[in-house]
């Protein structure tokens, strides 16, 4: 099920009136959430329920034995064992087929042959979400920043649907306290909720999906047959495109959950407005850049052992980022990208500290073009493609296959949103707390069967349930 189907409409309404009846019993109001949240994930592939099942019951043994311990080193082991299991599975589901791939390859460049049977894993959707969501609340845990959690909450908080296939990435020091009893709903937080899912229903199934089929998707499918002008507005309609498309499921999950009592951190703050890369990650999947950070960055020593230290420290998280989207050399060299531009800044930084002052539009500027760089190999299907897109840009042809006033006005909708005040919402449901309630069920309507009259045939499934 997607969030912006039928299915998946008449799904919520059936667990949201389920879980407001049983809201005067807080266990069973979670135990409808948890089969709700399992039904959701079963619909993709009923057998990867029980790796959620299992995932979530070993991380709870995990965490009351972490609790129990009276030593520091075996806390330490303890934690290590989860982090060396959970990553385990993670990379047997997400990497193993790749890493055989390259040894393969290896072994025939040496002479030896195909030796090395080659392995096709089905990828559990979201396994990468809820694998670091369980990573860090063991740390959590053992750093005493939380308590343990019951295993009916824990269990909850890791398959607990709106954030379960695409993030974002909720902690357990986000969730877990609001678990422990039953929510509320008020009129304000209804309204602002309804606003974030129709919000997001528009970016992605308008913007993004037109995006994705009048222009990005022909760009990259043969880049070598295409002009430098359409590869040029294949990658900036790209850039625009995974926005709406990825802020749009942040924003519909965050309703949904808003509509459920809960409240989740906000995943995305007007990325391509940073100045500097560094702001840039400070607004761009937030949850994800500041799970790299604590869990990653600061424990590899982050900026306390010394300039060239902190450089590397940074290169290396952000290439094991790049390497959390997939098992491909595209999304190494996309962290390896960002990762080096970090450090150049930091040393720049430093260097020219007190001295010389640059424009604000000229950090964005430089910003967003090393971004929009960076996503040609995120997109590419693999290293050659990201290649021949490049070459292609650097051609020097200008002729014009692609480039459609449409696109130009998607690209143009797409940034127009993306530079809107980030209270701007807030702001009108706190206005609309005060209309009378038949007059924002008839608003909202209208605004979903809008949507849905512009909806192009068949809407691609959100971009970040690949990882």
């Amino acid at each position: 099920m997607q969030f912006p189907t039928l299915s998946f409409g008449l799904f919520f309404l059936l667990v949201y009136a389920v879980t407001w009846a049983l809201n005067r019993s807080n266990d069973w109001r979670k135990i409808a959430l948890l089969m709700a949240s399992w039904f959701f994930y079963g619909a993709w592939d009923p057998r990867f329920v029980l790796l959620l099942f299992l995932s979530a019951s070993g991380n709870w043994l995990l965490a009351r034995a972490i609790a129990a311990a009276a030593a520091q080193a075996r806390q330490r082991g303890l934690v290590l064992l989860g982090v060396v299991l959970n990553l385990g599975v993670l990379a047997t589901f997400k990497y193993a087929g790749f890493f055989l791939e390259q040894l393969d390859a290896l072994l025939f460049s040496l002479g030896f042959g195909r030796d090395v049977p080659l392995l096709q894993i089905l990828l559990p959707v979201g396994v990468s979400f809820f694998t670091f969501q369980a990573v860090s609340y063991l740390v959590d845990v053992q750093q005493r920043r939380i308590p343990p959690a019951s295993w009916l909450d824990l269990t909850l908080l890791m398959s607990f649907f709106p954030h379960l296939v695409a993030g974002p990435i909720v902690r357990g020091s986000d969730l877990l306290p609001q678990f422990r009893t039953a929510p509320r709903l008020d009129r304000g937080a209804a309204a602002a909720a309804l606003l974030l899912i129709l919000w997001g229903a528009f970016k992605k199934v308008v913007v993004a999906s037109e995006l994705a089929t009048a222009l990005v998707d022909p760009a990259f499918r043969d880049p070598a047959h295409r002009s430098s002008l359409d590869l040029l507005f294949g990658a900036y309609g790209y850039a625009v495109q995974i926005y709406c498309d990825f802020s749009a499921y942040s924003d519909m999950a965050i309703g949904l959950a808003l509509l459920l009592g809960y409240r989740f951190p906000r995943n995305f703050d007007q990325p391509y407005r940073a100045a500097s890369l560094q702001d840039f990650w400070r607004r761009w999947h937030i949850s994800l850049s500041s799970w790299l950070r604590d869990y990653l960055y600061i424990p590899l020593g982050g900026s306390r052992k010394g300039r060239l230290r902190t450089m590397l420290n940074l290169f290396l998280t952000m290439v094991l980022g790049g390497l959390w989207h997939g098992a491909n050399w595209t999304f190494v060299l996309w962290g390896a990208l960002h990762g080096g531009w970090l450090a150049i800044e930091r040393g720049l930084a430093r260097l020219v500290a007190g001295r010389v002052t640059v424009p604000r539009w000229i950090g964005m500027l430089i910003t967003f073009h090393v971004v929009v760089l960076g996503w040609i190999f995120f997109r590419a299907p693999g290293l050659t493609d990201a290649l021949a897109y490049l070459h292609g840009l650097g051609a020097g042809d200008w002729r014009n296959t692609l480039v459609t006033p449409l696109s130009l006005a998607l690209v143009a909708i797409g940034l127009a949103m993306h530079a809107l005040p980030p209270r701007g919402l807030q702001q009108l449901a706190e206005r609309m707390r005060h209309w009378p309630a038949p007059l924002v069920g008839a608003l909202l309507a209208l605004g979903l069967l809008l949507i849905g009259a512009m909806r192009p045939e068949g809407v691609a499934p959100f971009i970040y349930y690949q990882f």
